[in-house]
């Protein structure tokens, strides 16, 4: 891979990692499902209006929209908002992988490899390590909403692959639109009007700067430049690269917003991000053993 290609993959996982900071600074001022309501508003106009609809069916563009924006998107927000750490939130959503897995498993009634039993062993030992040292900044209602989040992520990704080979910017903003009414709306039921008028009235510059960050800089430039690398570089040279997402979270969220890193903490991410690794990076070595023999 060159040079240039691996600082544009380092700039996008930076992007998509430290964006759980972006999250809790806007959430200071924004209701959660009004904030995802702003962002995936923002993600859909004006970029729709220059970027023609995939080629894939309205069904498919809604189910996408709503199982990102509402369920993956709607469910981080409502957590980092108080119930748990952004840096930890950031761990906690990659096992949307293991997700994925055992959706494919049911679905195309694959049995699982020894070693995803592994790697999800590992994983789920150290999302016990979180449950176990549950507090008022990590709740057991915060680990639950960024696990549903984790689901949504991963029939989404499921979803995403019925469309086949479509251009993905287009397709993140034309299923955005779909997120949007029902986001505006469930923002009125369950938040409240007053609420709704007060964020607005409390959203400062920086506040809209947050909304536009995660419009544009992580929908819009993350999802243009990955699928623009994984065009020009093999999948298992851009891929393992998301594994660098928590560490910039966590890194983040410690330096910009004093997120404490017990020893229990470093245990639990060791644990997710070696069985993240283990699940990603096994097959391309054994791909390696193959071929040498």
């Amino acid at each position: 891979m060159p040079l240039r290609h691996g600082l544009l993959a380092l700039a996008v996982v930076a992007v998509w990692g430290s964006n759980f900071v972006v999250i809790k600074n806007a959430l200071a001022d924004l209701p959660p499902l009004l904030f995802a309501a702003l962002r995936f508003s923002l993600a859909f106009v004006p970029a729709a209006f220059f970027l023609p609809k995939p080629n894939v069916p309205w069904r498919n563009l809604a189910a996408y929209g709503l199982l990102i924006g509402l369920v993956q998107f709607g469910s981080l927000y409502m957590a980092i908002n108080g119930h748990i750490a952004p840096g930890l939130a950031s761990l906690v959503v990659q096992t949307q992988v293991f997700f994925t897995i055992g959706l494919a498993m049911y679905v195309a009634k694959e049995r699982l490899r020894r070693f995803q039993w592994v790697a999800l062993a590992l994983a789920v030992s150290g999302i016990a390590v979180i449950g176990a040292h549950t507090d008022a900044s990590t709740t057991v209602l915060g680990l639950g909403l960024v696990l549903l989040a984790a689901l949504g992520w991963s029939i989404g990704n499921m979803v995403g692959k019925q469309a086949g080979q479509v251009n993905m910017l287009a397709y993140v903003v034309w299923s955005s639109g779909f997120a949007v009414l029902p986001l505006f709306v469930l923002s009125w039921l369950v938040e409240g009007a007053p609420a709704m008028q007060a964020g607005l009235a409390r959203a400062t510059w920086g506040t809209w700067l947050a909304v536009a960050w995660q419009s544009f800089g992580n929908t819009l430039f993350g999802y243009a430049a990955w699928g623009w690398l994984l065009a020009r570089n093999p999948a298992s040279t851009i891929t393992p690269m998301a594994l660098l997402v928590p560490v910039f979270g966590m890194g983040a969220s410690a330096l910009l917003l004093a997120e404490p890193l017990p020893a229990w903490k470093l245990i639990a991410a060791g644990l997710v991000m070696t069985g993240l690794a283990l699940n990603v990076l096994w097959p391309h070595w054994q791909e390696r053993q193959a071929v040498k023999n």
